[in-house]
């Protein structure tokens, strides 16, 4: 059975230390995509804009630095309160968004209560997923052995000179 946990929260992208810019987000977890969170945000376009990252790099972003490159999270206080900043990085620009740290962390404490950290490979169905991506195919007859068939049969043997 899937578990998804979702939180709907404001968060604020900075354009300077001094204005920014509340930008409606959603938080998902799935129990199927069990390393990655998602988070989408709402700015006002045709169509939203949605990142996944590793739930673990969020994690650690609660409490100290984490991440290289497109994703860095990290905890800090603005105006006497606890937030998360993220610094998004893509082709199309950067982003910093500042949420407050309460909301964020309760919701992700709920997806590690869904899958706790270390149990995600359990969640993966990896034996069901290969079984049916090894399925016969409609109307092919079933094999015994799931090797795949030689597509050059004789094609090791030499030819007569």
């Amino acid at each position: 059975m899937q578990t998804v946990v979702e939180r709907e929260l404001e968060m604020h992208l900075v354009l300077s230390p001094e204005r920014s810019v509340a930008v409606p987000a959603k938080l998902a977890y799935r129990s199927e995509d069990p390393f990655a969170v998602h988070i989408t945000f709402h700015i006002g376009s045709d169509s939203p804009v949605s990142w996944t990252f590793a739930r673990e790099l969020l994690v650690e972003g609660v409490f100290r630095p984490s991440g290289h490159g497109d994703v860095r999270i990290w905890p800090t206080k603005t105006d006497g309160r606890s937030v998360i900043c993220m610094a998004l990085s893509s082709p199309d620009g950067t982003a910093l968004l500042e949420a407050s740290s309460h909301p964020v962390a309760a919701w992700l404490e709920r997806s590690l209560r869904a899958v706790p950290p270390g149990t995600e490979l359990d969640h993966l169905a990896m034996d069901e997923r290969l079984d049916e991506l090894l399925a016969p195919a409609a109307g092919e007859p079933a094999r015994d052995d799931r090797r795949p068939r030689d597509p050059w049969p004789g094609a090791d043997e030499s030819p007569d000179a």
